[in-house]
């Protein structure tokens, strides 16, 4: 298996809503058959329906909203930068989880959660810079 990600879906409780909220955050998105797909970079985003998801990955939706042991990362250029996407979240509907602050990494971030309970962070990484696409490429540690 290549060591990447092609889509990252988000099962989600009303399809409309969410899209919405993407939307306000600045995405574009297409929908095919009650499936919202954003371009993100080079994987895509996803929105569909919560229970079709579980049946389609072959398991049981037990219900349980809140955190689901992930984090989904939007890393910027500024600290600035930070703060006007957690701004611009708010603005959507998200709702704060963590205020932006300094980090143990020297950088800056800060938490949002969507309408589903999908948590973003947004973070400033002065050792994570970003190329010119937004890709990040992880440095190299010096360790095996």
């Amino acid at each position: 298996m290549e060591q990447r990600i092609s889509l990252v879906t988000l099962g989600v409780a009303d399809l409309t809503r969410s899209r919405t909220f993407y939307e306000r955050l600045g995405w574009r998105g297409q929908e095919a058959e009650e499936t919202v797909f954003f371009q993100a970079g080079g994987a895509v985003v996803v929105l569909w329906g919560r229970a079709k998801l579980a049946a389609d990955a072959g398991v049981e939706d037990k219900g349980t909203d809140g955190f689901g042991g992930m984090a989904l990362a939007h890393n910027v250029r500024s600290r600035s930068e930070v703060d006007e996407v957690l701004r611009d979240a708010a603005a959507a509907g998200a709702e704060m989880t963590r205020a932006a602050g300094e980090t143990f990494y020297g950088g800056y971030a800060g938490c949002f959660a969507d309408p589903d309970g999908h948590v973003w962070e947004i973070a400033y990484n002065p050792g994570f810079p970003l190329g010119p696409d937004g890709a990040i490429t992880v440095p190299d540690f010096g360790t095996s």
